[in-house]
């Protein structure tokens, strides 16, 4: 069983406490540099269960993200919202998405959100 990071742990639960939702972090999971601002997980299954709802397609799926949160032991995930993949000089989408991403699949993060430009 891998080790959490302690500090990131804690960051995650003071989050999920709702003292704040203006962190912006940068993790890299899986080689993936993700960056963006973390949510509470009950706003962020809020605002993907929206989204759905607003889809013709995918609307039946929202009612999943609607489920209410469990709440046992240490945060285990970090929600972000108005996130971005980076690659080279893009960040995937451009407007931000909704990442959840598992804190034992971070390899390296630093407080704060990288921007890319074009130049």
């Amino acid at each position: 069983m891998p080790k959490h990071d302690e500090l990131l742990v804690n960051i995650a639960a003071l989050v999920e406490s709702g003292q704040s939702n203006q962190m912006s972090l940068t993790v890299v999971a899986g080689g993936a540099v993700i960056t963006g601002r973390l949510a509470p997980e009950a706003v962020w299954r809020a605002r993907v269960a929206e989204v759905l709802t607003d889809s013709d397609q995918l609307g039946a799926f929202a009612a999943v993200f609607e489920t209410p949160v469990k709440e046992d032991g240490p945060p285990a995930h970090l929600h972000f919202h108005v996130a971005r993949i980076l690659q080279g000089t893009t960040g995937i989408p451009e407007t931000g998405g909704m990442y959840r991403v598992a804190i034992d699949d971070i390899s390296a993060w630093t407080v704060g959100d990288f921007s890319y430009s074009d130049h």
